[in-house]
């Protein structure tokens, strides 16, 4: 549990408490981001109130705010679950937490009336954090409220600091259909031009001149994931206020506040962060993205068994499975690798759960499989039923011998009756909104919930098809459909995802709602994923075992026998393992009780766990590729060029990679794709010029001695 922010702990780490000359840090929360993309689950509950990984989204958001330093918060609700929020927060640990925890309720149908809605209440008394509800993130931002308030003071036209998270092109969670470009000026970091594009449709961007013209080092980003935190002035406020119109943070106020500069001089900035964990959970495969690196420990601490809630005992055991008291298993159930357990439930004999949530006081019958699913409160599963790649939410009932494909979305209360196939991407629902936005039962359809189930299709619309339609050629994941028309579709600011890795290529994700369009075959895509899962998996499981100091052997027996589970391919051990050498350095090295300098760390690591490093990594393409996946997750560590010039060195001294691989990594293309890349493989630079040189040097001299050989045999011949 995050402390009470005013009293030091964790929180004071990253922001102290207010002094007597200044105002407390204060935060927004925006409980509702006004678009349907949850529907059916949406109907009788808040999105910030619905459960990932068997915990409340508003409790992540409110755990980094508490983190960063904040006092007062304002949850700003609107529309038709405010009450219920309200009700959540007012029983919940915050009141006690921060110094002032208050809800706003209004009327708004938009971001932008909320923000005219906080500048009419006068509640800000200086520079303010603004968040959704859904944000999961353990970023550090000390770093970018300094540099406000340091701009703030020389220029009281900088009105917004927006922070961004570097994710590089093809982060597995960004939306390829919807992108963001931000024109930044290098030497400020002043945003001067915004665009969000749709490369689909129109690759080009259209930048006018006159932006360029008064700009002479700029940087121009598309791979920058925008998870909707602003830092905001009170003037801010009234710029949403003077502009009536405005309803969305980026394309309406960024973009209006941008144009207008010339006229008004107002401008907004931006604090780029390079490290942790940030993402919005908008969209149903961000959930599912996110939910998957809550569980694999991307976003740490906020993990299960961190307990967030007092009533929660998560425990966490081998292979990311987390078990909360008093859940009942079979002798012959299978619990696969990142799986959560909520109390109360039950797994019955035969059946097996991999990859997926399940919620508290779930009955999960006999020969039941579950995989890279979520099954939320109180569900019952029937016997010798199939749930693969779904949402089943609260109260649900799948009767025996159901089928419920990829991509399906069963709400609250559902009832499937026995034998009854749900089809991909259907979304059931038993209540809807009527045209007086009141919830009523909808007609139950016996044709698509069997007889005795209780529920019915929601059905596409005409542009929902078309989309749909489009996507069927690639990838047919969860969020095949976006909104209507409406603030939630493109016009939203929801283009975000989360961090998890630098990819040099793009790579599909192994969660199933991405509403990706893909030229690759379903086989391609589907592979990636594996690949992915078996990555993630396999260097959690050789990071934990060098963490451990386990023996090398049992760390190398535990990843072979991944591999043949898996049938990986030697590529994907060696990238496994790579990963998991640079992430046990950089540990090392930011080890709090007992730091090491990142020379000592690299050798202690590496000849500690060499047999990990021999046994896939022999040939000099080999070696090229073990540096390249090394570099690449050293890309945005502490002190990564550090470690990847120690870690090159001990690898060439000990002989694990000679002078050929050296140089055949240097020569890849990869390895300096991008300017950070090229930066970070320069600190090696040393060791593969005095390596190679060294090589040259042993081959020249083995020439001559061959040459002297021969003038010495040539010479007894003579005799």
């Amino acid at each position: 549990m995050a402390p009470k922010a005013s009293k030091g702990g964790k929180a004071a780490k990253q922001n102290e408490g207010p002094t007597e000359a200044e105002e407390p840090l204060q935060a927004v929360v925006f409980t509702d981001s006004h678009e349907g993309r949850f529907i059916p689950f949406t109907y009788s509950q808040p999105r910030c109130l619905l459960k990932l990984a068997n915990t409340p989204l508003i409790e992540y958001t409110l755990e980094w705010l508490a983190s960063v330093g904040v006092q007062e918060v304002f949850v700003h609700t609107a529309g038709n679950h405010s009450e219920q929020v309200e009700a959540y927060l007012e029983q919940s640990r915050w009141q006690d937490t921060f110094d002032s925890l208050r809800t706003i309720t209004s009327a708004a149908t938009s971001i932008g009336d909320a923000m005219r809605d906080l500048d009419e209440k006068g509640l800000m008394k200086g520079d303010f954090i603004s968040v959704y509800g859904d944000l999961v993130a353990n970023i550090d931002i000390s770093a970018a409220l300094s540099s406000h308030k340091t701009r703030r003071l020389k220029n009281k036209d900088a009105i917004m600091t927006m922070i961004l998270r570097e994710a590089g092109d093809y982060h597995r969670t960004k939306d390829q259909h919807n992108g963001q470009c931000f024109v930044i000026d290098s030497d400020t970091s002043r945003c001067i031009y915004y665009e969000q594009v749709r490369p689909r449709k129109s690759p080009r961007l259209d930048i006018p001149a006159e932006v360029m013209k008064d700009h002479v080092d700029i940087d121009m980003r598309e791979d920058l994931i925008d998870c909707g935190i602003d830092i905001c002035t009170p003037d801010s406020l009234a710029q949403w206020s003077d502009s009536f119109d405005w309803k969305r943070p980026r394309k309406d106020f960024v973009h209006g506040v941008l144009q207008d500069y010339e006229t008004f001089g107002r401008t907004i900035h931006t604090h780029i962060v390079k490290e942790g964990y940030a993402a919005r959970v908008n969209s149903l495969r961000a959930y599912d993205a996110v939910s998957k690196d809550v569980v694999s420990r991307w976003t740490y601490p906020y993990s299960p068994n961190m307990n967030m809630l007092a009533e929660q005992t998560y425990q966490l055991a081998k292979g990311n499975v987390y078990r909360e008291d008093r859940v009942t298993l079979a002798r012959s159930s299978s619990i696969g690798r990142r799986t959560v357990l909520g109390e109360g439930s039950s797994v019955g004999e035969g059946s097996v759960i991999i990859n997926s949530v399940i919620g508290r006081r779930c009955v999960i019958g006999k020969r039941v499989r579950v995989e890279n699913a979520y099954i939320w409160d109180d569900a019952h599963i029937g016997d010798d039923t199939v749930v693969e790649t779904a949402i089943v939410a609260n109260e649900v009932s799948i009767g025996k011998k159901c089928h419920v494909k990829r991509g399906a979305l069963i709400s609250q209360g559902v009832k499937v009756a026995d034998g009854v196939v749900v089809e991909e991407n259907m979304r059931l629902a038993k209540i809807e909104r009527d045209d007086d936005d009141e919830v009523v039962q909808g007609v139950t359809d016996p044709k698509i919930v069997g007889e005795g189930g209780e529920g019915f299709l929601i059905e596409l619309n005409e542009e929902e098809e078309e989309v749909y339609e489009s996507l069927l050629a690639g990838v047919q994941d969860m969020d095949l459909v976006e909104d209507d028309d409406d603030d939630s579709d493109f016009d939203s600011d929801d283009e975000d995802g989360a961090e998890y890795e630098h990819e040099m290529v793009p790579a599909a994700r192994s969660g199933s709602f991405a509403s990706v369009a893909s030229n690759e075959s379903e086989e391609g895509a589907e592979l990636k994923r594996k690949k992915a899962d078996f990555v993630r998996t396999a260097t959690d499981s050789v990071l934990d075992g060098m963490t451990k100091k386990q023996n090398e052997d049992n760390i190398q027996l535990e990843l072979q026998s991944h591999r043949l589970a898996e049938n990986a391919e030697d590529s994907w051990i060696r990238e496994a393992v790579a990963a998991a050498f640079s992430r046990y350095i950089v540990a090392l090295t930011e080890n709090e009780e007992e730091p090491q300098k990142p020379k000592v760390a690299a050798e202690a690591a590496i000849m500690t766990n060499q047999r990990l490093i021999t046994a896939c990594v022999k040939e000099a393409g080999e070696q090229a590729e073990f540096l390249l996946f090394l570099q690449i997750d050293l890309l945005h560590r502490q002190q990564g060029g550090e470690v990847l010039l120690h870690a090159a060195y001990v690898l060439a001294i000990e002989d694990f990679v000679d002078s050929v691989g050296l140089q055949e990594w240097w020569d890849d293309s990869r390895s300096s794709r991008t300017q950070e890349l090229q930066d970070l493989r320069d600190k090696a630079e040393g060791v593969v010029t005095s390596m190679v040189a060294a090589a040259a040097a042993e081959s020249s001299e083995d020439e001559e001695s061959g040459e002297d050989e021969d003038d010495e045999d040539e010479d007894e011949d003579d005799d």
